[in-house]
């Protein structure tokens, strides 16, 4: 869509531009999400803001990317998938975790496969699962804050993957050797 278009910081507002230069500071880039979010700086600094309180869920990282894996595959959004996979390197997530999550082969660990079904169930029916569902997932282990948690998972990756379909985001360089789509894997 060319009215959604990748900001810098040199034609961001001031308001999007310390944004976008604490990205560059964190990543060495900004990545091009932000800087098509930097149009609006309310959905910049709710994703920004978004991705910090999922940084501190009840999740072990590995959970936490496979909250975010089954989020994007679900949305189809070949940005997020791309960006999470570098994310997930970098974080050290099993080659298993990200080959499963990327392939939508099961997790060989019945809890990650439950994770993944509660959530992909969640997105899918968009809230409305059903007391069997929600039971399945507590025995598996899971808590109701992580319930929770998971809806804010899906608030914050709604945020980044609608903005991304809207956009048709190039996906960055660094990101790019993780090039992703669903139907390919």
């Amino acid at each position: 869509m060319a009215h959604l278009e990748v900001q810098t910081k040199q034609n961001a507002s001031s308001e999007t531009a310390e944004i976008l230069a604490a990205a560059e500071a964190k990543y060495g880039f900004i990545p091009n999400l932000l800087g098509v979010m930097a149009q609006a700086p309310i959905a910049a600094k709710a994703y920004t803001s978004l991705m910090g309180l999922m940084m501190q869920s009840s999740f072990t990282p590995t959970e936490r990317h496979v909250v975010w894996f089954t989020i994007n595959a679900e949305h189809n959004c070949q940005y997020c998938m791309a960006a999470h996979t570098a994310i997930a390197k970098q974080e050290r997530i099993s080659e298993d975790i990200i080959h499963s999550a990327r392939s939508g082969q099961p997790y060989q660990e019945e809890r990650l496969q439950e994770l993944r079904e509660f959530t992909k169930a969640l997105v899918i029916q968009r809230g409305h699962v059903s007391d069997e569902v929600t039971q399945q997932f507590l025995d598996a282990g899971f808590t109701r804050q992580n319930i929770l948690e998971i809806v804010t998972a899906i608030a914050h990756k709604v945020l980044s993957n609608y903005t991304n379909h809207l956009a048709n985001t190039p996906v960055d360089e660094a990101f790019s050797p993780f090039a992703w789509e669903k139907d390919a894997v």
